[in-house]
């Protein structure tokens, strides 16, 4: 009513504040926040919740109720862009549970373990806040995961095992000893990660494991029982009934051993897959499947799994992924499975210690030895974190030995590192006959399902040759052959010169791929200021603590993803890219591992663990609790 009264230029003025107006509104709701302002102006604001006043936060967030692609706000979403925009809100809802006090977080701890917290609580929350820890009770997921089936065995029984078995830690009366040797010195790294808390802790034998290879399997059936008493023990207890006085053990003399105990193992001569599908639940594909080669021209239905597991072909549930029980694919693509270096399993439930297990395993995950100490080979050194982003090459790079497993000649194919190689290889793309083909290794993905332009317009190796840089340093032949050679696989591969791990960082894409086991760059990569691609089947002490397509990107262990995961970021021809994006995660991923997977963060850990452990070993131990905060 008012605007025909207005002079034209009134109207003309007053029509232009409503048009800033409304594009002011329209731009907030599309504004997306690819990496923070902070890398730019020091500025770390942020819409999520934040820290109490006086605690400084260097978390990077990204809104996470936008929808659109990140570089073209009118195209339609990728995929991928919806994972990451997930990734993003489990990561603000995780920061969002921090605790800043004892009471506080001891309020957390029976909230989510359902028990009080064993004495030394107090001294363990001291010791972790004078190290700057991230209280989030869900960052020990993994650790109660782990030592929950424990709850349904004797403790009397689990330290006669523990004080017989070689090697060992030995811990009395506050002070550190061991017994035996692990292959390498790992067991005097794990003594120097307990040095400074060993004061705090109860008598006991930790035993561990020297070999690379996991070595507990437990069938799904009696592992469900030891779980259920664990849970039947989750009650609230009156203060007034429990006790914070830990057992003692009888002294340590090295020249008057226990006598020694392991338990019956089961080694080479017999299939893995047979050894450990009783692990896996009775309904599931691996329990019941046998597929021990795989022919790539006429690959099993099993090996289409992966569409089982995800609407979009890419990893949505990472643990899932990597479980064999419901990959039974894996166990003709992955050496692990076919055939491990070495093989020693029980089917026992003892008190073991170790740095990673598949997930069908039993074992009580510890940080490993290689990720503590400073070894250039595993860090490229611990203050060499990589250069800016921008300065980087866009180009995936991978050097490695064909580890993980004898690779023979009727069974190579079937290896994960020699798969990864061959898929990511221009000249040995361009032998196969487009998508839905495949290679001796390897079998191509539905370009049209993942959206490869370049392997749909035909010019996939080109893009391969120009944006990837991979090659092995030694074949392993088995048996050994002379050198780094093998004469059945040197017409597939070259050998190629290596490179120190502090001069990998000037690329942008860095994958970890296994080998005997877990690969021990993973954490030196979380910290460098590339973007960690990762594929495993393992689990490792960090696992609750990382959030995939948030802090790295997950990809599948039969990398029918990885060709659309290079175009999303790197892009190809008219179809923009999401370096923003990669940077985004990259930056994210080592901000993160800066707070929870420092060496601190690793001790922190440990000393929690072990008054758990110790109070599993404990005669007493549905009594013995930390009530002092009640």
């Amino acid at each position: 009513m008012l605007l025909p009264k207005l002079s034209l230029k009134a109207r003309l003025t007053l029509l232009a504040v409503f048009s800033f107006v409304f594009l002011l509104i329209v731009g907030r709701l599309y504004r997306v926040t690819d990496y923070p302002l902070s890398i730019i102006t020091g500025d770390s604001k942020s819409d999520v919740p934040k820290p109490q006043p006086n605690e400084e936060s260097t978390i990077i967030y990204q809104d996470p109720t936008i929808l659109k692609s990140y570089d073209d706000p009118n195209a339609v979403p990728h995929p991928i862009d919806h994972l990451i925009r997930d990734a993003d809100t489990k990561w603000a809802d995780l920061r969002a549970k921090q605790v800043y006090n004892l009471t506080q977080v001891a309020e957390q701890y029976r909230q989510r373990r359902g028990r009080h917290p064993p004495p030394g609580f107090d001294k363990w929350y001291e010791f972790a806040k004078s190290k700057k820890a991230v209280f989030i009770e869900d960052l020990f997921d993994q650790l109660y995961d782990d030592v929950s089936p424990y709850w349904g065995l004797d403790p009397k029984e689990m330290r006669r095992q523990a004080s017989g078995f070689d090697p060992r830690i030995v811990v009395r009366d506050h002070k550190l000893s061991s017994v035996g040797r692990t292959g390498v010195n790992w067991l005097e790294v794990w003594m120097d990660m307990m040095k400074e808390f060993v004061k705090f802790l109860p008598d006991m034998d930790i035993p561990l494991n020297g070999m690379d290879e996991s070595r507990i399997i437990i069938p799904w059936e009696k592992l469900t029982e030891y779980r259920e008493q664990d849970f039947a023990r989750r009650k609230p207890i009156d203060p007034s009934n429990t006790t914070d006085q830990y057992m003692q053990l009888p002294a340590f003399d090295l020249e008057a051993l226990p006598e020694s105990w392991g338990p019956a193992w089961e080694g080479p001569g017999r299939p893995f897959w047979d050894i450990m599908r009783d692990a896996c639940p009775p309904e599931s594909p691996g329990r019941n499947s046998n597929i021990p080669h795989l022919d790539f021209a006429n690959p099993p239905r099993e090996f289409f799994n992966y569409r089982n597991f995800s609407k979009t072909g890419y990893v949505e549930d990472f643990e899932k992924s990597k479980d064999p029980c419901w990959r039974a694919e894996l166990q003709g693509m992955h050496g692990s499975f076919i055939e491990p270096v070495s093989l020693s399993t029980s089917h026992e439930l003892f008190p073991l210690f170790g740095g990673s297990k598949l997930t069908v395993n039993n074992e009580i995950l510890i940080p490993p030895a290689m990720y503590y100490f400073d070894n250039p080979m595993y860090s490229g050194g611990f203050k060499n974190k990589g250069g800016a982003w921008s300065k980087k090459k866009d180009t995936i790079f991978w050097r490695g030995i064909a580890s993980g497993g004898r690779a023979r000649e009727d069974t190579w194919t079937g290896y994960q590192r020699q798969r990864f190689v061959s898929m990511l290889n221009g000249t040995t793309i361009s032998k196969t006959n487009g998508s839905s083909s495949h290679g001796i290794n390897f079998r191509q993905p539905d370009y049209q399902y993942y959206n490869v332009w370049a392997g749909i317009d035909g010019t996939l190796p080109e893009f391969l040759d120009e944006h990837c840089d991979l090659g092995f340093l030694d074949l392993k032949c088995f048996p050994p052959e002379d050198g780094f050679h093998c004469s059945y696989q040197d017409p597939y591969f070259s050998i190629v010169d290596p490179m120190p791990m502090k001069e990998q960082y000037a690329y942008k894409y860095l994958p970890d791929i296994d080998g005997n086991s877990f690969s021990g760059r993973y954490r030196a990569f979380l910290l460098s200021t590339s973007l960690p691609i990762k594929a495993t089947v393992y689990k490792e002490w960090h696992d609750s603590r990382l959030i995939p397509w948030a802090h790295f990107v997950p990809l599948d262990s039969l990398y029918m993803d990885i060709y659309g995961i290079l175009q999303y970021f790197i892009g190809y021809k008219g179809h923009n890219g999401h370096d923003r994006q990669a940077e985004k995660i990259a930056m994210n991923g080592k901000r993160w591992a800066e707070e929870v997977l420092r060496l601190e963060d690793m001790e922190i850990y440990v000393f929690r663990l072990l008054l758990e452990y110790g109070r599993l070993m404990d005669d007493n131990r549905d009594t013995l609790a930390y009530v002092d905060d009640l």
